[in-house]
């Protein structure tokens, strides 16, 4: 597997697999978001989340995929940081405000973040029909934002911090989305790569939803919430691993703008699955993401 990924990098098959992965990416990270800002506390989510990927990861890590180059430790530490960061900002993110509107700020902040990104490290420049493709994208994504602002009812008054907190997360998406496109990369084998990020990945968050949960006067029932933990610990192998290996194959910034179509899928979710009314102002804003994905692709 790994031989033929490699062999695809740079290759128009190897840009249609990308696109695949990219949009594949961007429906499970929708499950993914939906998941963690469910009925139990998002801290707790992820925590069980990241325990399960981190424990399905490390029999491959240590006794499959061959062992990282010594200066793949570096990387990874950096990674651990970025993503530890990342998580953070997330867990208050989602803690202060409603699902609905922040989930689409992050989402909308991460891809032009990292199309700069990825010009600066990668050298990779979209032309100006793929900036109007991000144009249009962000302007939807945004202004389903806005619309999904101006319908809740319950913890507007947390939802400025929650803006600013939605923001920072879009940053550090950007971030560790150049910085571990940067990092599959660096290794010969990109499962290497996945393996060990998950992995390591895996140490931190658990240990924080434990502190967590044991300082809960009303500590929620275990057995739905590891549940809930295996069930997005599996899609997020999925969700990252997608886009990563399409950062690999094709342009970071491309990669990125399609998975955030996810904002679209995360919409979907909340009508079919939640029950949410999608009334045409949404159906209009979802197609204008659509359509600015659409443009950036067609304009590459």
């Amino acid at each position: 597997m790994s031989s033929w990924i490699i062999s695809l990098e740079g290759t128009e098959l190897g840009h249609h697999l990308a696109l695949v992965l990219a949009i594949s990416a961007a429906i499970l990270h929708a499950f993914f978001g939906a998941l963690q800002k469910g009925r139990h506390d998002p801290w707790l989510s992820r925590g069980a989340m990241d325990f399960f990927y981190g424990l399905i990861a490390a029999p491959f890590a240590l006794f499959v995929v061959p062992w990282p180059e010594p200066h793949m430790w570096v990387i990874f530490a950096g990674m651990f940081v970025i993503h530890t960061a990342y998580k953070v900002a997330q867990g208050y993110t989602y803690s202060k405000g409603a699902y609905t509107v922040v989930y689409p700020v992050v989402r909308g902040t991460g891809p032009l973040f990292t199309v700069i990104g990825a010009g600066i490290v990668f050298g990779e420049h979209f032309s100006g029909v793929q900036w109007l493709g991000v144009g249009v994208l962000v302007s939807g994504i945004f202004g389903l934002a806005v619309y999904n602002l101006r319908t809740i009812t319950v913890g507007r008054e947390t939802m400025v911090p929650a803006l600013m907190l939605a923001i920072l997360t879009g940053g550090f998406v950007a971030l560790y989305t150049t910085y571990d496109a940067y990092g599959i990369r660096a290794t010969a084998d990109p499962f290497t790569f996945l393996a060990w990020f998950f992995f390591i990945d895996g140490f931190v968050m658990p240990i924080a939803a434990f502190v967590r949960y044991r300082a809960m006067p009303q500590k929620p029932d275990l057995i739905p919430l590891m549940k809930r933990g295996f069930l997005g610990g599996i899609i997020a192998y999925f969700s990252f691993g997608f886009i990563m290996l399409a950062t690999r194959l094709d342009n970071v910034g491309e990669a990125a703008v399609l998975r955030e179509t996810s904002t679209v899928f995360a919409a979907l979710i909340g009508w079919l699955v939640l029950k949410e009314k999608v009334g045409p102002r949404r159906l209009a804003l979802m197609a204008l993401i659509a359509l600015g994905a659409v443009i950036v692709e067609m304009g590459g």
